[in-house]
């Protein structure tokens, strides 16, 4: 739900002054503090809690770097805007973990994060606006969904009236027509070819931030229209085309399970990246409620100039994350992770089929294929608890959305906590859980069938404890054959080329001693099998050409 400024949800002090509560509430600047500590230089103090809420001085205006404007439009949204006092974007000091309690008779477990923290159904939809990407809210009626939505429409530097009246509402009777354009009544009747029809397009397809209320009450047709927008940006109605541009898209549901009037098309829930959940309202923030109403205040309707991106800070904005680096150990572990998700011994017999799309092209039970490898450990293993593995878009979104939380952050490369934190979200709809899987029995399995997103979370921890003990970061001769694959081949002699063959089926020849065939080792042998075609075409053309 929309609120007002939270102070306790973030430490700002909290006036009983009336007078002063009704002035916070107007007020238009933003801090004049940075939002992170800095990094170099004479003034390394830590942020003062009442830094936060110090409005900036005229003189100290100035163009501000796009990680920190980012910063300060996420705080003013948590401070003034949004009431999201759920920190479950947790991030720890190196060496300094924060504090953890035990409570209830479950044990539930309530961390104190050492380090700054975020509130996912705040910052996700940030991150879309700033990688413009495709982000979904979930959540009941009144959470917030759409509010948050508007508030990225009025960063983008749209006037609020123009964002309202330029949402799309799902509703069963909406027509293509109706959401995209209208062909010229005159023509129609004039045309003598579709070519020839001139169409009145809406005029939010050109805006750069797109918002559909309630997608999953659009009509199937039309969700076949949308998912072409979606996917392609352009729009097609009577032989016209109109491209839309580079935005970003909010689409909101009040479930995840299917509900509302349509069942939503497979291939639009493929091509949103991330998802946000509206989290239920914290009723120690009441007051907030009833502050609100007393003032009719409208949080969107007083958004600080200074936190609203022009449409070049926009462009530079996406072109600075998408140039941020992702070293090659981060980018190990997401191999490492991914390829645990896809394998699947006994769907096919050639090699190359033997996964988990061979066996749901074919209609066949993931579940009942996976129980037959009855020497497997199923609890170690984290690809027997997906019934799929990721596609190249979802693995694209990760690395986008990776690299957008890095940036946020202040780092200056992609770090692994960076993918922990949004990889959950990312995957939220990409990857199915296998619910028969005896990770999902017990005491402790059983909340994970409802909570994907600690699943998710748990079982990416898993993977990469499994790379540390496997040395992957020290030991790697696949990535080493096909580093040296990679570096080119002019020059290479034919003995040259002998000599990476044979070193290539050594190594294959070493696994085939296991008894056991895990999705990482799967992925490498494929690879290895490419980098000996590969060789064997070359030796070959060495042949041929003396």
């Amino acid at each position: 739900m929309n609120e007002a400024e939270a102070p306790r949800s973030n430490g700002a002090r909290n006036s009983t002054d009336p007078a002063s509560a009704v002035e916070q509430g107007r007020r238009s600047d933003v801090s004049a503090a940075p939002t992170l500590p800095t990094a170099s230089g004479e003034d390394r103090r830590e942020l003062s809690v009442d830094d936060l809420f110090a409005p900036l001085a005229p003189e100290s205006a100035g163009p501000s770097r796009l990680d920190e404007k980012v910063r300060q439009a996420y705080f003013w949204i948590v401070n003034h805007a949004i009431i999201s006092p759920h920190y479950d974007i947790e991030f720890e000091r190196p060496g300094a973990a924060g504090r953890s309690f035990a409570l209830g008779d479950s044990a539930a477990e309530l961390r104190l994060p050492s380090a700054q923290s975020y509130s996912s159904f705040v910052l996700l939809p940030l991150l879309t606006f700033a990688v413009r990407g495709r982000c979904l809210l979930l959540g009941g009626p009144g959470r917030g969904k759409t509010a948050s939505a508007v508030l990225m429409g009025i960063l983008a530097g749209y006037p609020i009236r123009e964002v309202r009246r330029a949402m799309q509402h799902g509703h069963p009777q909406l027509t293509v027509t109706d959401m995209f354009g209208t062909p010229l009544p005159k023509d129609l009747i004039s045309a003598d070819s579709l070519g020839e029809v001139d169409v009145a397009w809406r005029t939010w397809l050109g805006m750069r931030v797109k918002i559909v209320d309630e997608y999953n009450r659009i009509p199937t047709r039309t969700q076949s229209a949308l998912l072409t927008v979606l996917a392609d940006g352009y729009v097609e109605v009577y032989d016209q085309i109109y491209s839309t541009g580079a935005s970003a898209w909010y689409l909101t549901a009040n479930d995840d399970a299917g509900g509302g009037t349509y069942q939503v098309v497979e291939a639009l829930k493929d091509r949103i990246d991330v998802v946000a959940h509206a989290l239920p309202f914290n009723t120690r923030f009441l007051d907030q409620l009833v502050d609100r109403a007393a003032r009719r205040l409208r949080p969107e309707e007083h958004v600080p100039e200074g936190i609203v991106f022009t449409e070049a800070e926009h462009d530079a904005l996406d072109a600075a994350i998408r140039a941020l680096p992702m070293p090659a150990d981060v980018r190990r572990r997401i191999e490492f992770f991914a390829a645990q998700l896809e394998f699947l011994e006994r769907a096919g017999v050639q090699f190359e089929y033997r996964t988990k799309d061979t066996a749901r092209l074919a209609g066949a039970d993931v579940h009942q294929i996976a129980a037959q490898d009855t020497g497997r450990d199923r609890l170690s293993d984290i690809g027997t608890s997906a019934l799929n593995g990721l596609s190249v878009r979802s693995l694209q979104s990760l690395i986008s959305y990776s690299k957008a939380m890095a940036f946020f952050r202040g780092r200056p490369e992609v770090g692994i906590e960076d993918v922990r934190a949004v990889l959950p979200f990312v995957l939220h709809d990409k990857i199915s859980p296998d619910l028969r899987a005896g990770v999902f029995d017990g005491d402790e399995g059983a909340p994970l069938r409802t909570d994907r997103i600690s699943w998710l979370r748990g079982i990416f921890d898993d993977a990469c404890a499994q790379y540390d003990t496997l040395d992957r970061d020290g030991s790697d001769a696949v990535g080493e054959l096909l580093d040296e694959l990679h570096a080119g081949l002019d020059g290479v002699d034919a003995a040259s080329v002998r000599v990476r063959l044979a070193r290539i089926e050594r190594v294959l020849d070493s696994w085939s001693m296991a008894r056991k065939l895990y999705g990482h080792l799967y992925d490498d042998a494929l690879a290895l099998k490419y980098a000996h075609q590969r060789y064997t075409n070359y030796l070959t053309w060495l042949s041929s050409n003396p």
